[in-house]
């Protein structure tokens, strides 16, 4: 069984400890009031990836990260030995979209993920309204799948999407051992 450790990111107020409930079960209260993060908050549970070949199940560790840069001291070692990256930001707040261009060179790219390994949530709240439109995305994030996720309207297709997801990190991991174990045949 593959043990995955997924860290979820992003601005603060973007939805990241909502998402962290729902797909992990801990919660169906979608609201409520906003009490941020502090460091990181585990969330464990096991799930089935979708397209990870023989319909294994999977251990998810969901690293809820704070979206403070108060807690950028601590951001390395949260990074360590994880699996995936799931960016989630509120397309509806401005400043997310560029603050999202830091996530992901602090993240993704200091950690030479491969973009399989990582996910783009633009995460609508409640009465807002999605719009599942392009967004202004710069070329490198452009690349990442992107979600839009309101978990008022449609909460099943953000849930199947994220088994999606998994079952990319999952096959990554895979191949990641299979090299690893010829590497050490050779």
């Amino acid at each position: 069984m593959f043990k995955a450790k997924i860290l979820l990111i992003g601005p603060s107020e973007s939805g990241k400890t909502v998402l962290a409930n729902f797909l992990s079960d801990t919660t169906e209260n979608v609201g409520g009031e906003y009490r941020p993060t502090q460091g990181v908050r585990i969330v464990e549970f096991e799930s089935q990836p979708e397209g990870s070949g023989d319909n294994t199940t999977c251990e998810v560790e969901l690293w809820d990260c704070s979206g403070d840069f108060k807690f950028e001291s601590c951001w390395p070692a949260l990074m360590k030995d994880s699996s995936g990256v799931v960016i989630i930001f509120n397309p509806d707040v401005p400043s997310h979209l560029k603050e999202i261009e830091t996530w992901y060179s602090m993240f993704i790219s200091s950690q030479g993920l491969h973009d399989n390994q990582c996910l783009l949530i633009a995460h609508h709240k409640p009465g807002s309204g999605v719009e599942d439109g392009r967004l202004p995305l710069a070329s490198h994030l452009s690349r990442l799948p992107l979600v839009h996720s309101s978990l008022e309207d449609e909460p099943e297709d953000v849930r199947r999407a994220f088994c999606c997801y998994l079952g990319n990190v999952v096959n990554a991991m895979s191949e990641s051992r299979e090299r690893e174990e010829m590497s050490i045949i050779t």
